[in-house]
């Protein structure tokens, strides 16, 4: 077989690289190899709608089946690429066949990072579709409480389900506040009170020394009773396979601003891309660079510069975030947090960087525009809730 494009990932990013391509208008051959079982998958729902029991396993396929076929797409499942070979241009596969590529693109994700204390197997983590499906049992079947170790968004996704389904809480956070890497203090005071007020316990500055499959034990000797725990203390980027291929990578896999490696002919995308900019955990930014990618394989390059953005549900909370906020030297309240409808925005030197709302679709979809096209917004402006940011937006394209 003529030597194509293969992808190594079957997650968001590789899917919607391997799909780009075709729309594009690439005629060679496609391989998107998948370590799991599963074709490509939603990772959003498995927190929220699946682990309620809303959703269902078969909704969250991103493509049918017939989709791989019709647009010839070579779809390898449950086997894992072990090795590359730069020079022969290879992809080894743990199942012992090879691919060879023309050129390759890296969407091998980040995988959950371990708890490192005793009895760490007795707990459950939530990343893959497989875990998923255990953990919404376990679920169903705790009786004795649930403890979620980790005040993210998965971990408070979690809660927030488990707290839905009638279960006791508590949440075990190491650091001062939740969410602490993502947001603001304004953000994470919020999600304490809208967790507390839902009946969890949230525990703060608190660490977890022993798992046992009926309790954890907490620094001082403290003991918690549960007969479910689930772990959401972060992920580690999938760095081994580029590592090992002498691939440049620091916390996760460099690429240049066309996502290039420090092999021109290997990209990385998602969540073990290093950009320039960061390294960035969401669909957004896995489709996004898979975009981007596709189009410099087309002969078409341009930096990847798209304007990240986030989102989670917690409860009746639809929270979205769009910028970077970090180095902000202002914030500025708009709308009620007593209400529980406001937006945040960020400024750095009087120059907006980053929005996040709470119940506020309107902010953030304006948000999301301004900072698009670079409209200028005041801190003044933002605060002022009779100033139409639509307005300013129309304002700004005419």
């Amino acid at each position: 077989m003529t030597p194509g494009i293969v992808i190594v990932g079957g997650g968001q990013a590789g899917l919607e690289a391997a799909a780009a391509l075709r729309t594009l208008g690439y005629d060679g051959p496609v391989t998107l190899i998948c370590e799991e079982a599963h074709a490509p998958y939603q990772r959003p729902p498995l927190s929220k709608d699946f682990l309620m029991g809303k959703q269902e396993a078969d909704s969250v396929f991103l493509r049918a089946l017939a989709y791989y076929e019709k647009h010839r797409i070579d779809l390898v499942l449950g086997d894992r690429a072990t090795e590359i070979n730069r020079g022969a241009r290879l992809v080894h596969l743990a199942g012992g066949g090879t691919v060879a590529y023309e050129q390759l693109i890296l969407a091998v994700g980040a995988r959950n990072r371990a708890l490192p204390v005793s009895g760490a197997e007795h707990a459950l983590y939530l990343r893959s579709l497989d875990e998923a499906v255990t953990l919404r049992q376990r679920l169903a079947e705790a009786r004795h409480g649930v403890v979620v170790i980790g005040g993210g968004f998965i971990g408070l996704e979690v809660a927030a389900a488990a707290r839905g389904a009638g279960k006791a809480v508590t949440v075990i956070e190491a650091a001062p506040r939740l969410m602490a890497r993502a947001v603001s203090p304004v953000l994470s005071d919020f999600f304490l009170d809208v967790h507390r007020g839902q009946g969890a316990d949230v525990l703060l500055n608190t660490a977890v020394v022993e798992v046992r499959p009926d309790c954890v034990t907490l620094t001082g000797g403290w003991r918690i009773n549960a007969d479910l725990v689930v772990v959401g203390i972060g992920v580690v980027p999938n760095i081994e396979l580029a590592r090992d291929a002498g691939l440049e990578v620091s916390d996760g896999v460099t690429v240049d601003e066309f996502l290039r490696t420090s092999d021109p002919d290997i990209f990385a995308i998602g969540d073990c891309a290093h950009h320039p900019r960061a390294r960035l955990e969401s669909v957004q930014n896995a489709v996004d660079q898979a975009k981007c990618v596709a189009r410099a394989i087309m002969g078409n390059p341009a930096p990847y510069r798209d304007v990240p953005w986030f989102w989670t549900d917690q409860y009746e909370i639809r929270f979205q975030m769009v910028g970077l906020a970090a180095g902000y030297d202002q914030s500025v309240l708009r709308g009620s947090i007593e209400d529980r409808k406001f937006s945040v925005f960020y400024f750095k030197q009087r120059r907006l960087l980053a929005v996040d709302s709470v119940n506020r679709f309107g902010d953030h979809i304006a948000a999301r525009k301004i900072l698009a096209a670079g409209t200028a917004l005041t801190p003044e402006q933002a605060g002022d809730e009779t100033a139409d940011l639509k307005r300013l937006i129309t304002l700004n394209q005419s």
